[in-house]
Formats: C-alpha cells, structure tokens, sequence
C-alpha cells in the first residue's frame, strides 16, 4: 500500500501535459476568434462578450468536474443529463418560491444526486455491468420518472435563489465562481488525498490497484457519487437561472455527451488514470469559445456540429499520437 501511495504522488505531474496543450490550444483559438470577429467588424474581447461566454459555460464546467472524476477512476456516467433535470425539479418544488426553503431544497437535491451515484456505483461494481451500460440504464430510469410526472416546467426557486444565477462579484458572475470553487476542491481532491490517488490507481490499471490494497469498488462508487452530485449542482444553478424546474434543461442541452467531450479535449483518457481537472476546465472553455464565435459568426447548426466534432477527434488523434511517440522512445531506451 505504501509503494502504491508513493507511485501515487507522480500522478497529478502526468495530468500537467495535456492540460498545458489544451491552455495553450484554447489561447490560440481565443485569438483566431478575435481575428475572424474584427475583420467582419466585430470586437470580440469585449467584457460583456467574454462573461456571456463564461456564464453559458458554469454548468457545463462543473458537470465536466464529475465526469472528469468518473473517467479518471475508469468509468463514466451518461445519466447527468437526465439527473440535472430531476435536480432542477426537486429544488423548484421543495422550494416552492419559499426562501425559508432553500437550504432544504439544495439538501434535497444534494441527497437525491448522492444517491442516484450511489446507485450507479453499486450496479458497476456489485452487478458488473459496464459502466456505459450502467449509468444508460438508470438515466432511462430517470427519464421514464420525468415523462410521467411532467409535461413542462414546475415548481418555482424565489428570488433569492435566482440570484446564483445572475448575480455578479464585481465583474465575475456567481456561477462562474461557483464552478472555479467546485473544479478547486476537485484538483485538490485528486492531487492531494489519498482517496484522490486511488482514484488515478483504479482508473489506471484496476487489477494492479486491487493487489495492491486499493479499495476499488469503494473508490469507483465514490467517483460516481462525486460526479452525479456534480450533475446536482449544475441542476441547481440551472433552476436559479429558469427559475423554475425544467425536466429535459439536461437533455436539451446535451450535457452527458457534452461533458464527456469537455473531458476529452482537456487529455483525460477514456481508458482512465491519465489527466486532470485543469484539463477539463480548459476544455470547456474551448467549447465555449467555439459557441461564440458560431453564434457570432451566424452559422448553421449542422456546420457547428461539424466543426466540434473535428475539433474533438483532432485533439485526440494529436495526443494519442504523443502518448505513442512517447512509449516508443521509452522502449528505446529500456536495456536490452
């Protein structure tokens, strides 16, 4: 156990290459966009432009920082998008419009996503049903609970509540403070405890981390219930800005695919145990930029979808072909 805790401490410095790639990668797009906007006539850079795109990319981020923890331990969740519309609904009906119940509603909804990781957790490692499987399956559950209880938004978060999701510190937006917050605690998470490193052992090689003394199903159940009450979260700022419980806020906005995409182009491999929450956050902010500049540019849905596609493969294709160059230079120089 202790050789595994030691090996572990290398594990944060792997997640800081492809996460300098994606940083630097995001700097180039945000000056391409730039160029492209102010020679159409537009300007870009604007602060107003900038914290539009920073606050249409608060849900995402923290949706991303779950799914980032899911992939890492060798799995992933594709019911965020389905349990980010119960969360919304849940906090709009136990609220009610009543700011005496607000704390009760975040409770509820926190509890309610705990336990749909928990869930999660349990059927991938007690049922051994793969994780894609898993994780379909109860967002089905999920979907069939929404169909058949609503037609439309519900409930209503008061005014106070709202304020999450438009209030500003200074120039910042809430929400985006709230994602940075919630990305922090998870890097420190990773990088800093034990729980963190069995994380990146689990995802990185499973059978080793069990000989080893890891408790792999606890870590992978954690990991799910990290993410989902992630997913709770991103529910929760999305019924602040609605003001109200929406059951598809999730699914219309794509956020499983999505957030897995975020994960992706920040280098967390699918495979698990390589890559890191900057990554991700990066990422995002990718997908964001990308966004904008669409909007801004006027572009048909189909082209959009196009391009963050190649996007997506482009980036991955790139570091696949760095992690392959690397392996080669290292049986290079293995002794013979």
């Amino acid at each position: 156990m202790t050789a595994l805790v030691g090996r572990a401490r290398w594990l944060p410095r792997i997640a800081a290459g492809p996460a300098a790639g994606t940083w630097v990668a995001l700097g180039l797009v945000v000056l391409l966009a730039a160029a492209i906007v102010s020679a159409r006539g537009g300007d870009y850079l604007t602060q107003a432009n900038v914290l539009n795109m920073l606050s249409r990319s608060s849900a995402l981020g923290i949706v991303a920082v779950g799914q980032t923890i899911a992939i890492l331990a060798g799995s992933l969740d594709l019911s965020v998008a389905y349990l980010i519309g119960l969360s919304s609904l849940i906090a709009a009906e136990v609220m009610a419009g009543d700011p005496a119940m607000i704390v009760p509603g975040v409770l509820a909804v926190l509890a309610a996503s705990a336990l749909v990781g928990l869930v999660n957790g349990l059927v991938i490692t007690k049922l051994h049903v793969n994780a894609f499987i898993a994780t379909l399956g109860v967002g089905l559950v999920i979907k069939g609970i929404l169909e058949s209880r609503y037609q439309g938004p519900a409930g209503s978060v008061p005014v106070l509540f709202q304020r999450l999701g438009y209030d500003r510190i200074g120039p910042i937006p809430v929400s985006v403070l709230l994602m940075l917050a919630v990305a922090g605690a998870a890097a420190l998470f990773l990088q800093r405890t034990r729980l963190g490193h069995h994380v990146y052992a689990v995802g990185g090689n499973v059978e080793v981390a069990r000989v080893s003394g890891v408790p792999t199903s606890r870590t992978t159940v954690l990991a799910h219930v990290l993410c989902s009450l992630c997913a709770g979260l991103a529910g929760l700022y999305l019924a602040s800005r609605l003001g109200a419980g929406a059951p598809y806020v999730g699914t219309d906005g794509g956020y499983d695919l999505e957030s897995i995409a975020a994960v992706v182009l920040g280098g967390t491999v699918l495979a698990g145990g390589r890559g890191g929450v900057g990554g991700t956050v990066a990422g995002v902010l990718l997908l964001a930029v990308l966004d904008n500049l669409f909007d801004q540019l006027v572009l048909d849905a189909f082209f959009k979808d196009v391009v963050r596609g190649a996007v997506i493969i482009l980036a991955v294709a790139v570091y696949a072909r760095r992690q392959l160059r690397a392996r080669a230079q290292r049986a290079v120089r293995v002794p013979r």
